[in-house]
C-alpha cells in the first residue's frame, strides 16, 4: 500500500523515528485542499503513543480539508544544514502517513482535555497556566488526532556515514 523507500540504506530504525516525533516542535501537516489542489501548513503538535495530536479553530482550511478526506501525510524535520565541502545537505527527517479525525469534545472530552494538556505541557513550563489556558479556550478549540499508518524516517548520506553506517 505505501512504498517502499528507494534508498533503503538511509532509512532510520523506528526508535530514532520516534525519537524524532517525540523531541520535534513543528511539522508540517498535508491535506488535501480545496480544488484538489495538496495544501501543507506548520503546525505544532504533541506524539504520543503512536498518534500526532494538534489544535486549530474549530473552522478554516485545515478543518474542511480533513472533514472533505482524513488520508493526511506529516513531515518532521529533524536537521537540516548545508555541507558545503560536499555539496550536499545534512539532513534527518520523518515523514507520517495517517488517518485524520477531529476528536469529538462531547463524547471524548477526557481524551481531548489529556491531548490538550500533553501539547500544553510539551511547550510550557507552568502547568498551571496551561490547564487555565485549556479552560480559557475550550469553546473555540478543535483537537486533530493523526493515526500514524505509516512511518519513515530518513538521513542524509553523509550523515548516515558520520554514525559508522
Amino acid at each position: 500500500m505505501f512504498r517502499e523507500m528507494r534508498r533503503k540504506k538511509q532509512r532510520l530504525p523506528e526508535n530514532e523515528n520516534e525519537k524524532i516525533l517525540k523531541n520535534g516542535k513543528t511539522g508540517i501537516l498535508a491535506v488535501q485542499g480545496d480544488d484538489g489542489y495538496p495544501y501543507t501548513v506548520p503546525v505544532n503538535y504533541v506524539y504520543e503513543n503512536k498518534k500526532i495530536y494538534f489544535h486549530c479553530a474549530m473552522t478554516g482550511h485545515k478543518i474542511d480539508a480533513i472533514k472533505r478526506s482524513d488520508k493526511v501525510s506529516f513531515c518532521v524535520i529533524d536537521k537540516d544544514d548545508i555541507n558545503e565541502n560536499k555539496l550536499a545537505t545534512n539532513y534527518r527527517s520523518v515523514i507520517v502517513f495517517g488517518r485524520a479525525r477531529i476528536m469529538d469534545k462531547e463524547t471524548e472530552k477526557e481524551d481531548v482535555y489529556r491531548a490538550l494538556q500533553a501539547f500544553g505541557y510539551k511547550y510550557i513550563a507552568d502547568h498551571k497556566a496551561v490547564d487555565a489556558n485549556i479552560e480559557e479556550e475550550w469553546a473555540p478549540v478543535a483537537c486533530v488526532e493523526i493515526r500514524v499508518e505509516h512511518c519513515t524516517g530518513k538521513e542524509g548520506l553523509y550523515l548516515m556515514r558520520e554514525r559508522g553506517h
